[in-house]
C-alpha cells in the first residue's frame, strides 16, 4: 500500500470537469443522532423504531483510515468528521489519533451538536483534534427545544463549548442555520453572547438540503440582511479569507470583540471554488452536498480491491464531477421535477 500511495502522490492530483481540485474530505462516522431537528431528522419519521444502519454496515475505523489515506494521495489535505452526531460513535478519539498520523493531512476538524462534547473534549484534543464546530441555531430555550426536536439540552451544549475552549480547541466555531420567522429574531443574541470570547459565530443561509425540510426561497434570510443587522449594532469590517476556498465571508468587529462569519450558499453560491468530497458512514462517496446518488466504496473494498483499484475508482469519479447545484438552483427548480437528494444527516453538512 505504501509504495502505491507514494507513486500516486508524485502524480498530478485530479481536477474535476470544472477544474476544481480534491482538497477537503468530510467523513460521516455515524448516521444516528440524539437530536430530531425538523429540517434534518424530524421525529415523526425518525422515531424509536426507525431502522438506522447496523454496526457492520458502517465503515470500521480501519476502513475509514484506509480510504482517508487514498483520498490524501489524490490531494485531500483537510478532513472533517461529521454525522449524524459523530460523538455517538464509540472511541471516536482513537479515530482522530489514527487520522492525524496520515502524512499529508494538515487539518482535522469535527462538527457536533455539542451535547456530548463536555465528556469528550479533553480526549479528542489529546488525540490531535484542533478544531471544533458546534451547531447551535438559537440561545432561546424554547426555540432551541423546537429546533432540536425536544431531544437536546441547551445547557449541555454551552458546557460542551466551554469544555472545548478549556481543552485548547480555539477558536470554537458556532454554525447557526437561520430561518425567517423561526429563529432570525434571535440571531443577534448569539453574537452578543459570544462576542469577546474564543468563539466565532457563523450564520448559514437555510438551504434545501435533503427532502424533508419543506424549503422555500422566502424562508431564507440573506447574509447581507443579517450582516446589516449585526453591523448596525456592532460596527464591523470585512477581512480576507483564512485559506483559498473558505466558504464563510469573515467580518471583524471594529472594537476588537472578535469576528462573525456568513455562509451565503443560497444568495451567493460558491460552487466554483468547491473542493469538497463526502464519505457516508456506510462508505458511499458523494461529490456534492446536494447529490442524488453516491459511489459505493465499501463493496469493492470488502470484496478485496487493492489500493490501486480504489484509487482508480475515486480518481475517475472526481474527474467526471460537474456538480454546481447551488449556482443552478433556480433554473433547476423551474425546469425540472424536484430531485430526491441525499439526506443531510447521512453525509453531514
Amino acid at each position: 500500500m505504501t509504495s502505491i500511495i507514494h507513486d500516486i502522490r508524485g502524480a498530478k492530483h485530479p481536477l474535476d470537469r470544472l477544474g476544481r481540485p480534491l482538497h477537503d474530505l468530510r467523513i460521516s462516522v455515524m448516521d444516528r443522532c440524539n437530536f430530531r431537528c425538523p429540517y434534518c431528522m424530524p421525529k415523526e419519521q425518525f422515531h424509536e423504531n426507525y431502522q438506522f444502519l447496523k454496526s457492520r454496515e458502517r465503515l470500521s475505523f480501519d476502513e475509514i483510515v484506509r480510504l482517508a489515506r487514498l483520498f490524501t494521495a489524490l490531494g485531500v489535505r483537510k478532513i472533517r468528521l461529521t454525522g449524524g452526531e459523530p460523538l455517538l460513535r464509540a472511541n471516536l478519539a482513537d479515530l482522530v489519533g489514527d487520522l492525524t498520523g496520515i502524512p499529508g493531512i494538515e487539518d482535522i476538524a469535527l462538527t457536533t451538536n455539542g451535547v456530548l462534547l463536555a465528556n469528550h473534549a479533553v480526549d479528542l484534543h489529546a488525540n490531535g483534534l484542533k478544531r471544533i464546530t458546534v451547531s447551535l441555531d438559537s440561545l432561546d430555550k424554547d426555540i432551541f427545544a423546537r429546533l432540536s426536536g425536544g431531544f437536546g439540552a441547551l445547557d449541555q451544549v454551552l458546557a460542551g463549548i466551554d469544555a472545548a475552549i478549556a481543552a485548547g480547541m480555539t477558536p470554537v466555531k458556532i454554525n447557526a442555520v437561520i430561518e425567517r420567522g423561526v429563529n432570525d429574531h434571535t440571531a443577534l443574541d448569539l453574537v452578543e453572547h459570544f462576542r469577546g470570547t474564543p468563539v466565532i459565530v457563523r450564520f448559514i443561509e437555510f438551504m434545501d438540503v435533503g427532502n424533508r425540510n419543506h424549503w422555500r426561497p422566502d424562508m431564507v434570510v440573506p447574509s447581507r440582511e443579517l450582516a446589516a443587522r449585526v453591523n448596525a449594532r456592532w460596527p464591523m469590517h470585512p477581512v480576507s479569507q483564512n485559506y483559498r476556498g473558505e466558504v464563510a465571508q469573515r467580518w471583524r468587529f471594529d472594537d476588537g470583540g472578535g469576528e462573525v462569519g456568513f455562509i451565503s450558499s443560497v444568495s451567493q453560491p460558491f460552487c466554483g471554488a468547491c473542493s469538497r468530497a463526502r464519505l457516508s458512514s456506510e462508505g458511499k462517496f458523494y461529490t456534492c452536498l446536494f447529490a442524488t446518488q453516491g459511489l459505493d466504496l465499501r463493496a469493492p473494498m470488502r470484496a478485496g480491491a487493492d489500493d490501486a483499484d480504489l484509487l482508480h475508482i475515486i480518481r475517475g469519479a472526481w474527474a467526471g464531477r460537474n456538480d454546481r447545484y447551488s449556482e443552478l438552483r433556480e433554473e433547476l427548480r423551474r425546469t425540472m421535477p424536484e430531485p430526491k437528494k441525499i439526506e443531510m444527516y447521512y453525509i453531514g453538512g
